[in-house]
Formats: C-alpha cells, sequence, structure tokens
C-alpha cells in the first residue's frame, strides 16, 4: 500500500482546477443502462471510484471507452442484470445501478453496498422507494433483488426522509426508477444537493420530465423511453472545499478555479466566520489568509447546510483555531476516524455522541498516520501539510478514490509532498538497517 511522506511549514502559491464531481459521476454514468444509444460524458475525474463504477457497468453488459476526461457508454447486451458483490462491496455508489437496471430491464440483483467506514448506513429509503413505485424486492445473502411487477412500475408519491434527512442515493434511485414509471411520481424530502440536480439534468437531456430538482419535492411524470446522454460532470464541491482548507491551514493564498461557488455558500460562511477570508470572481476562489483562525461551532446536514464530506477536512482547520470549537455530525454521527489520528500530531480532540469538541493548539508535529477513509486521509494531508516536522500518511488508496492525482496537484503549489511504495519503502527500511 502506498503512503505520503510530507515535509510540513511550506507556503503555498497558484492556482488549482478542480475535477469533476465523482459523487455526481457515479449515479450519472449508470444512466447509461436506461438507454440503447450511446451516451458520452464529460469531465470525468481519473478516480479509483470511477474505474470500479465502469467494471460494474461492463458486466452489465455496457461498453465503455475512457479517452481523456469523457467515457462513452453504450448496452451492447442486457444478458446480466446482477452487480457482483466483489465491486459493489469497494464503494457505496455501486447501488447507483438499483433503480436504472430496474427501470430499464424488469429486475436488478444488487449486493449490498460498502465503501468508507462511516457507521451504519442502511438502504431502506432506496427499498422504500422503489416498492412504492411497485417493486417486488426480496433480501437474500447480502443480495437486494429487485423485479418489476406484471403491470409495470406506477407512480406514486413517496416519503424519502429518514433519521437523517434526505439521501442522495436513495433519491437517485428512486428518480431514475420513476422516470420510466407509468404516471407521476412525486418525491417528498428529495435530496437537494448538487449531484442530485446534475442526475436530473442529464436525465432532462435524454427526455425525462422532471420539475423541483433542486428543492425537497420532485415531480417526475413518466416517459416511454430516454435517449443518448451527452453530458457535462459539474465541478467537485468537496474538492473545492478541501483545498481551500488546505490554503487556510497553511496560510497561503491559492486560488481554485473553475469550481461553483453556489455550491459552496454553507463551507464559504464557516471560513468567513473563523476569519478566514475567501475572494470570489466567476468560478474562481481565493483564499485570504489570517494569522490564525477563530474557534467555531460547525453542524453537518443535508444541502445547502455544511456537507458531512467536508467534515473531516474542517476539523484539521479546527485543531489549530484558536479557542474551542464544537462539530456535530447529523449525516453519519459515527464519522470522527481522522480524530484520532490527528491527535497523534498534537491536536486536542475529544468525541462522543456525535460530536467533536477540539481545543486549538499552536501548532501541529509530524506524525505516522493511517487514512482510515476518503475524507479522514485528505484531513491528514491538510494537517500534515501545516504541521512540523514529516508526517507520513499511509493508506492513501482511500484518497485515490476522490481526489485526482493529488499529490501531484498539491506539489505544483508548492507542497512537499511524496508517494512511496509499500515496495519502496521497505528498500529503504533495508538499506537504511544495513
Amino acid at each position: 500500500m502506498d503512503s505520503y511522506i510530507i515535509e510540513g511549514g511550506q507556503s503555498l502559491r497558484g492556482s488549482i482546477g478542480v475535477s469533476g464531481a465523482k459523487n455526481a459521476a457515479l449515479p450519472i454514468l449508470t444512466v447509461a443502462l436506461m438507454t440503447g444509444e450511446t451516451c458520452s460524458f464529460g469531465n470525468i475525474p481519473a478516480l479509483r471510484d470511477i474505474q470500479t463504477q465502469i467494471k460494474i457497468l461492463n458486466t452489465l453488459g455496457v461498453e465503455t471507452t475512457w479517452k481523456g476526461k469523457t467515457i462513452t457508454a453504450r448496452v451492447k447486451d442486457t444478458y446480466n442484470s446482477t452487480a457482483p458483490y466483489e465491486l459493489v462491496k469497494q464503494m457505496r455508489a455501486g447501488v447507483c445501478v438499483l433503480g436504472p437496471l430496474l427501470a430499464a430491464r424488469g429486475e436488478a440483483v444488487v449486493s449490498l453496498p460498502g465503501g468508507c467506514n462511516l457507521g451504519e448506513r442502511p438502504i431502506d429509503l432506496h427499498l422504500r422507494g422503489l416498492e412504492a413505485l411497485g417493486a417486488i424486492i426480496t433480501i437474500n445473502g447480502g443480495d437486494i433483488t429487485a423485479k418489476v411487477p406484471k403491470g409495470g412500475l406506477k407512480g406514486a408519491e413517496i416519503y424519502l426522509g429518514g433519521k437523517a434527512g434526505s439521501s442522495v442515493l436513495a433519491t437517485d434511485n428512486v428518480m431514475c426508477a420513476a422516470v420510466l414509471a407509468k404516471g407521476t411520481t412525486v418525491i417528498e424530502c428529495a435530496a437537494c444537493e448538487p449531484e442530485t440536480v446534475d442526475l436530473a439534468n442529464c436525465l432532462i437531456s435524454m427526455g425525462a420530465k422532471i420539475e423541483g430538482h433542486g428543492s425537497p419535492r420532485i415531480v417526475i411524470h413518466g416517459v416511454k423511453k430516454l435517449k443518448a446522454a451527452n453530458w457535462s460532470i459539474i465541478p467537485d464541491r468537496i474538492e473545492t472545499a478541501t483545498f481551500l482548507m488546505a490554503g487556510a491551514v497553511t496560510r497561503s493564498p491559492i486560488t481554485v478555479t473553475g469550481t461553483r461557488p453556489d455550491h459552496l455558500l454553507a463551507v464559504l460562511d464557516t471560513m468567513r466566520r473563523m476569519g478566514v477570508g475567501v475572494e470570489r470572481k466567476g468560478t474562481s476562489l481565493t483564499v485570504v489568509p489570517c494569522e490564525r483562525a477563530k474557534a467555531c461551532e460547525v453542524t453537518t446536514l443535508p444541502h445547502p447546510a455544511f456537507p458531512t464530506d467536508v467534515q473531516s477536512p474542517i476539523m484539521a482547520l479546527m485543531a489549530l483555531a484558536e479557542g474551542t470549537s464544537i462539530l456535530t455530525e447529523r449525516i453519519y454521527p459515527d464519522r470522527f476516524m481522522a480524530a484520532a489520528e490527528l491527535r497523534r500530531m498534537g491536536a486536542t480532540i475529544s468525541v462522543a455522541n456525535g460530536q467533536a469538541v477540539i481545543q486549538g493548539v499552536p501548532k501541529l508535529s509530524g506524525a505516522p498516520v493511517m487514512a482510515s477513509d476518503l475524507r479522514a486521509g485528505a484531513a491528514l494531508v491538510i494537517a500534515g501539510l501545516a504541521a512540523v516536522g514529516t508526517t507520513k500518511v499511509s493508506r492513501v488508496y482511500h484518497i485515490d478514490r476522490g481526489y485526482e492525482r493529488f499529490e501531484e496537484r498539491l506539489g505544483k503549489l508548492g507542497a512537499k509532498i511524496t508517494r512511496i511504495s509499500e515496495a519502496a519503502e521497505e528498500g529503504l527500511t533495508a538499506g537504511a538497517a544495513g
């Protein structure tokens, strides 16, 4: 497994462009299952999760070609409607094929999903929504089997609220299934995230009739078929926020280009409250650093509130802020995997009952730490950039799932970050011992 070696304390400078949004690309790629025509998807980030989604689609008879940032996809056969466990277990978004498969082929078998270890992440909302459309669903041996009844899927009024509010992937699955159902479907407590809006707009470009996307009430009028997709993915708001945090902790006026500031208003407001300015110019955001950030209270909630995926990165900034910050997690209460590793670097953080209390310290010290999940890994890199001394972040394959060429792009800003393979590390250790 590869690791990062980071020499902290470097000032960053320059501009960094944002990749396409992973969390939009993963469900959008699955709409290729819903048409017999060749689809083209642009602004696709080169990530492990995208590779996994392509492999899932390939097993389902979709032929794909990936050139640069564009993926073309077309269904070549429909013999298999089973998404295998060995692929779906690698990421939660593998379940995104459930709705499209069911709508297009009348049946779907999808393994219960995996992904980052963020605590309990049930898919009951997905199943509740599809059953409301008439789907017959059973779970056996870790597999979800869904079948369309003899009369086909039929529109319905569906409430998709759960313990933590709306669900992005449940909204995505139900929306895709409803597009080809008979009649009108109303989804109440629908996800409002930009990634769900991007999926809806892609489906509309294919001939779907969808209204209200971006609000808690989505109305879908079923159509008989869809044409080809020719769609470019929105910029990644979580990657944007991560780079802004990197600029804030290193007190560097870096500029993030090609983003969507309107997708990040809660993050930008939080940074302002912490004393870190962000200048907005068109699709670019420039960090206006301060000598030391101020403590802040933040609660993660569904969009447009503060996103759960930025909880770990902002924890790294709070660890160095002046005063006591309180970080409350309402989406995944167990999602504080970065806290223990940040403590190894000198952070003062206590976690209990879905809340982290962070007493800011003047400095962090480099240490060997381990990425336990995608966003926690990014937080450790951010902390390492600001720390005194050398930080080694292991298990960076988690980071590869969501950040394209992370170390290379940070290096172009002036970060001293090197990727080393396990074999190379063993060689260095053996050489030192000799």
